[in-house]
């Protein structure tokens, strides 16, 4: 977008907020997920379920403009993917609550019987699988299997996914997967149903890692390497009957998944057809007209801030718009480890440059984002994150051009930066307000389906990468080490330490913070750490964002998941009238 898009989108966002609600945030105040609910026009549905209980039946259709990033659950560590994989096609040893708000944060049994049981001072961990679960070919589903995923996670092929084994596990140093036939140890399977986790150091957590699509079944004849993310094999209640590569998708039901073993996935359609490849803008049309299939069609992408005048003035169209904030901190991220964002004071007067409402306002507007003032999101400081850099949220320009010439650049350099398609409008924002200090910054932008193997390659990546974190549950232990542990970035497939940000002070820190048992003594010291990663600037926090996703007419059972960056929970979502979706 350029300057007179973005104030167009600009005037026309605030002119519908003035029409629709009073009060609203001016986008100012950091960290306020939540805080507009009942006034801000975009979250009349926060926290709600809309369309009422599904009937069973039908096709349900996602309407996409890109393809999955990965489906493989040895990769898949895209919240939006995760959502996907973890509800329709695989199962996880625990998962989360298909419900609204806040209860969609606690966790529930999946395959095992229980949460888990802990021992040795919470460094082993137990699970007892249920008996009778099968695949889609109706095989058993093993603790061995399991085990095998897990194991395959570490291989050097199969780089992008979550790596909390690669943290936790003894013996995980070094390990390079099972693909010669080695395994770890450190995982031991007894019996079928029976696996046991053997940590280097205490994880009262752990039961919240095991939701994560690392520990799902992977059966070994099964197995395809890179290839098995074209086809994951069935423990959901849905298979693949189809996939074309950015084209199309098509899941029939899997006749061996057993609701009665099953508390959470609902799998109210027969089918789901997820069509790709669609513009925008083209979606956001078909789904306010929501005509014929499209009245059976939920949105798979975030809703065009363009689009937010057509939807947020019309009564019957805004009641279906779902706007969960993703609980997530979108960021610029500097590559500390190559000139000039080796120099702190370069860094810091990016952070000083960058226009934090004119990154609001690419994404939607204060309708559906907030500033953010700090990296983890607000959920993790009680409901509203710190200022603690005090940066006006313009930015600011003299204090930029002050640092730039301290390091010796006054006037200026040239750098890149990377965003995904759908992003371009963000990435002209940053453009246009570090040009200001004399920062010229071009935009290069990615495919969203290549963008996080993209950025991953710390070689050929830009200086520069507006991307996001979220925390995978409700702890720091899950946001800042992820972000900013120096020892776990890796040449190909990097995921969340983007800045390469190598500091030994904060990875000790880190160490101490995980080390301390008391709970609430480690949020608070995790919390303090923000703010002293933040002084060192390898980043600058831009917005929280909400999810805005349009609904067809005919959908029900919807929500945002808070804990899927409010992605719809596609455990529970189906059609009111299952006939409607004939074709």
């Amino acid at each position: 977008m350029n300057k007179r898009t973005l104030h167009a989108v600009a005037t026309a966002l605030a002119a519908t907020v003035a029409l629709t609600a009073v009060g609203c945030t001016d986008g100012k105040s950091g960290g306020g997920q939540g805080k507009n609910a009942g006034k801000n026009p975009a979250t009349s549905n926060e926290g709600k379920v809309v369309g009422g209980t599904p009937q069973k039946g039908g096709t349900l259709t996602v309407l996409s403009d890109q393809d999955f990033t990965h489906l493989d659950p040895a990769r898949n560590w895209v919240v939006r993917d995760m959502d996907f994989g973890t509800r329709l096609l695989y199962r996880t040893l625990v998962t989360y609550k298909a419900e609204p708000g806040a209860k969609g944060g606690e966790l529930t049994p999946d395959l095992a019987e229980d949460l888990g049981v802990s021992s040795n001072r919470a460094k082993t961990w137990t699970f007892k699988l249920k008996k009778g679960l099968k695949y889609e070919d109706g095989t058993p589903i093993t603790a061995a299997d399991v085990k095998y995923n897990v194991e395959r996670s570490f291989s050097p092929d199969l780089p992008g996914g979550p790596d909390y084994a690669a943290r936790y596990l003894v013996g995980a140093d070094g390990y390079q997967g099972p693909a010669k036939g080695k395994h770890l140890a450190s995982i031991k399977t007894p019996d079928d149903h029976t696996i046991v986790f053997e940590l280097r150091k205490p994880f009262a957590e752990f039961p919240y890692a095991t939701v994560l699509p690392t520990f799902s079944p992977v059966p070994k004849d099964q197995d395809k390497g890179p290839r098995y993310d074209n086809r994951p094999f069935s423990s959901g209640p849905y298979k693949i009957e189809r996939y074309d590569r950015d084209k199309q998708m098509v899941l029939v039901r899997n006749p061996h998944w057993d609701p009665a073993s099953d508390t959470v996935r609902k799998a109210y359609p027969d089918r789901m057809v997820v069509v790709m490849g669609l513009k925008a803008n083209q979606i956001d049309d078909r789904l306010i007209a929501s005509q014929g299939p499209d009245a059976s069609a939920v949105s798979w992408g975030q809703m065009r801030p363009a689009s937010a005048p057509k939807v947020l003035t019309k009564t019957d169209v805004k009641a279906r718009l779902l706007a969960e904030s993703t609980n997530c901190t979108e960021m610029v991220q500097m590559h500390t480890g190559r000139a000039p964002f080796d120099n702190v004071k370069v860094r810091q007067a990016v952070q000083y440059a960058l226009d934090r409402e004119a990154v609001m306002t690419a994404t939607g507007g204060p309708a559906l984002n907030d500033t953010a003032t700090a990296l983890m999101p607000g959920s993790l400081f009680g409901g509203k994150q710190p200022d603690t850099l005090s940066i006006p949220v313009t930015g600011d320009v003299e204090k930029a051009k002050q640092l730039l010439k301290e390091a010796g650049k006054p006037d200026g350099f040239s750098t890149s930066i990377t965003v995904s398609n759908g992003d371009k409008g963000i990435g002209e924002a940053v453009q246009q307000s570090l040009g200001r200090a004399g920062i010229k910054v071009t935009v290069e932008t990615v495919d969203p389906s290549a963008f996080y193997d993209s950025i991953g390659d710390t070689k050929s990546r830009t200086d520069l990468i507006y991307t996001g974190w979220c925390p995978d549950y409700p702890s720091g232990s899950t946001f800042l080490p992820f972000v900013f542990d120096g020892r776990y970035i890796k040449e190909k497939g990097n995921s969340g330490n983007h800045s390469l940000f190598r500091d030994k002070p904060t990875m000790q820190r880190m160490d101490e913070i995980a080390a301390m048992t008391d709970t609430a003594q480690a949020n608070k010291a995790w919390q303090e750490l923000d703010g002293q990663i933040l002084a060192k600037a390898p980043t600058m926090p831009a917005v929280i964002e909400r999810y805005p996703l349009l609904l067809g007419t005919n959908v029900a059972g919807a929500f945002g998941h808070t804990s899927f960056g409010g992605q719809v929970d596609y455990a529970t979502v189906g059609l009111k009238e299952p006939a409607k979706s004939k074709n």
